[in-house]
């Protein structure tokens, strides 16, 4: 399965028990056990932001209404963006 499933925009968590991982997805372990969800779940919630929404407008959504940490929320709107091609 790819990383962006094409016919619902979703954006798919990577294999978070295989090697290394690297940019910003090298954070999503520790935003699992920081605040105990499934990065799909955090995935999904910013993949169905409104496209014009600037990134730090998500970032800053993530913290004020979900209580991320600036780098974890900066992490997930970046590696959903990049996956989407925006």
């Amino acid at each position: 399965m790819s990383a962006a499933d094409a016919g619902a925009g979703r954006v798919l968590a990577p294999d978070l028990s295989g090697g290394p991982l690297k940019g910003p997805a090298s954070y999503f372990p520790s935003i699992e056990n920081t605040y105990g969800k499934p990065m799909q779940e955090w995935l999904d919630l910013v993949a169905a932001r409104p496209g014009d929404e600037k990134h730090g407008e998500t970032v800053a959504w993530l913290k004020d209404d979900h209580g991320l940490g600036h780098g974890h929320a900066n992490a997930i709107v970046a590696y959903v963006r990049a996956k989407q091609g925006r």
